[in-house]
């Protein structure tokens, strides 16, 4: 199987059986993180961009629509279920309301012609100093946990893998790679801070080690 997807000019990624496997897993924190802000005030505008100054191809907002939050509603539930955690309330009611994103017109944004329909833009909150952390370090933190539960066998696989199926900001090298740029102590150390501020979602993994 590996060698007809290099065959055919495919990444050929062995990832172990686990809920979510690889991409699933570590974007839907992010995406729920995301969620949380919205329903906390911050406009999704101000997430979106947040997500692309690190160098995301599309907000968070947007790609959950584009998804179809029925199907964002029915990973996060699967992966709350083995993994625990918690899915927004929020994103059960935009479902409920048949506001399933971009399939439907509506979800978080309305849709016209297969694009976001974002207003114009106007003097709104910078989401605070966090928007950019409690975003992306989620993500990290999931990586850190699916290499030291063995989904994936390798560091660079990983990063591959999340490059190549989510989009993630290439020139920063991966999740992993990205992590071990800023440092992993500094990384803990701030998962502390936003645990202690926002709750236990943040805490750091085992995959972290002792401090």
């Amino acid at each position: 199987a590996q060698a007809f997807a290099r065959r055919i000019d495919k990444l050929p990624l062995p990832v172990r059986s686990a809920p979510g496997f690889l991409v699933n897993r570590i974007l839907m924190p992010y995406l729920l993180e995301a969620i949380v802000l919205e329903s906390e005030g911050v406009p999704r505008n101000i997430i979106d961009r947040a997500a692309k100054r690190f160098g995301m191809p599309m907000g968070p907002l947007e790609l959950a629509d584009t998804v179809g939050l029925d199907i964002c509603l029915h990973v996060g539930e699967i992966l709350a279920q083995e993994l625990g955690g918690e899915v927004p309330s929020t994103l059960r009611r935009l479902v409920e309301a048949g506001r399933l994103g971009r399939k439907s017109g509506r979800g978080f944004y309305e849709w016209k012609k297969g694009k976001p329909v974002r207003g114009k833009r106007r003097h709104e909150t910078n989401g605070g100093a966090d928007l950019e952390d409690r975003l992306m370090l989620r993500l990290i933190n999931e990586a850190v946990a699916v290499l030291r539960e063995g989904i994936v066998g390798e560091a660079d696989l990983l990063d591959a893998g999340v490059i190549f199926g989510t989009g993630f900001a290439p020139f920063r090298g991966g999740p992993l790679y990205y992590l071990n740029t800023r440092g992993r102590d500094k990384v803990k150390l701030r998962l502390e801070e936003l645990a202690h501020r926002y709750g236990e979602r943040f805490s750091a993994d085992a995959g972290f080690g002792a401090a």
